[in-house]
């Protein structure tokens, strides 16, 4: 693994992860308390991952208004 993120397609890989998704995670876990899931169910707990994300969504969105 190690070669393969020194490679140069791998280092390439590597800084696309910095702003695709896993900032949004960062964001959701440290900014907003995100740490456990209160629901119990893996149906459950896509329920509230979906409502975590739709605010997520509409706070950028109107982040993205106010300017």
């Amino acid at each position: 693994m190690r070669r393969k993120v020194r490679s140069e397609q791998g280092k390439e890989h590597y800084q696309h992860r910095n702003f695709i998704v896993e900032p949004i995670f960062g964001q959701t876990k440290q900014a907003r308390g995100l740490r456990l899931f209160l629901l119990r169910g893996f149906r459950k707990v896509q329920a509230e991952w979906k409502l975590w994300s739709l605010t997520h969504n509409l706070r950028m969105l109107h982040l993205a208004r106010v300017g």
